[in-house]
């Protein structure tokens, strides 16, 4: 494998991980910022107030896009799987 080759594999294993794990670290980092506004808002320091509804969004998140992720990921085995003969 060349130095380029190598380069590009890697390259693309980044661009996959950034465009699957993505999506799911904004909706948590969007409900974070919302359940902590609400917290200040309402002047409830509960840790479960905090932990749950977070939670519960990242379930539905992962819920929902998984068959897109799945997707992704599958093509991007089949990128490198296919790719095998030139190295």
């Amino acid at each position: 494998m060349s130095v380029d080759g190598a380069v590009e594999t890697i390259r693309l294993a980044f661009w996959v991980t950034l465009v699957v794990g993505g999506p799911l670290l904004a909706i948590g980092f969007v409900g974070g910022i919302v359940v902590s506004v609400v917290q200040v808002l309402t002047s409830m320091q509960d840790p479960a107030f905090n932990t749950v509804p977070r939670l519960l969004l990242f379930a539905g998140a992962t819920m929902l896009l998984l068959p897109w992720m799945a997707s992704r990921l599958l093509q991007y085995a089949e990128t490198v799987f296919g790719s095998l003969d030139r190295y």
